[in-house]
């Protein structure tokens, strides 16, 4: 993809993160930006991606794709691995993992973009795990702008990205803005939960590069 392309789907891709940093420094309300910047980004997205499929060669669109899928199940690889924590009490597991509540945040995401008080809502549940999952599929977009599909060479960039993501965070007000009680077992935990990711969006794109076929 030329470098310009690259930029402006990375761009887009970046307006999901950016509706939670904007909420954390008081920038913007989450909801608008979500729903005025973010939905409509990808829009724009899916037209680019479908613009370059039928009109272009299809290598912009299949990227897209890979890394969107590989965001995906990276994504779903986190919170497996977190599992155990956040229901270490309910299984019995206090004994071998510390109960840390990292779901927390996501129906505080839902009632922040419904614009509601309610956090316990099944809406606001809903909407924040939606969310949560819409970072993993464009967290995996930005990581196919920065590599270019060159999936097995620069495959460790996953992992710096991801594991930077996470350092960043715990340097912005999102464990003030969440209730979140940053300890030495969270940072860990968080961090270990950032590398699988990494490791996952890295892997899983050099496997869905010989999967996914031509667009």
């Amino acid at each position: 993809m030329k470098p310009q392309a690259r930029i402006i789907v990375f761009l887009l891709a970046a307006t999901s993160i950016w509706s939670l940093v904007g909420e954390m420094y008081r920038l913007w309300p989450m909801r608008f930006f979500a729903l005025a910047i973010f939905g409509p980004a990808c829009v724009a997205l899916i037209a680019l991606a479908l613009q370059n499929r039928w009109r272009g060669d299809g290598r912009a669109c299949r990227i897209i794709i890979i890394g969107a899928i590989a965001g995906f199940i990276a994504a779903v690889a986190y919170d497996t691995f977190r599992l155990p924590f956040v229901y270490s009490t309910s299984w019995g597991l206090t004994a071998l993992v510390p109960s840390l509540p990292l779901f927390k945040v996501f129906p505080q995401f839902g009632a922040k973009i419904l614009g509601q008080a309610d956090r316990n809502s099944l809406a606001a549940i809903l909407v924040g795990w939606a969310y949560h999952f819409s970072n993993g599929v464009t967290f995996g977009i930005m990581y196919a702008m920065m590599v270019n599909g060159q999936w097995r060479r620069r495959w460790p960039v996953a992992i710096v990205f991801a594991v930077g993501l996470e350092l960043a965070m715990l340097f912005t007000p999102y464990p003030a803005t969440f209730g979140i009680r940053v300890t030495e077992t969270f940072v860990v935990v968080t961090l270990t939960a950032h590398l699988i990711f990494g490791v996952m969006l890295g892997l899983m794109s050099i496997k869905l590069d010989k999967w996914v076929g031509k667009c």
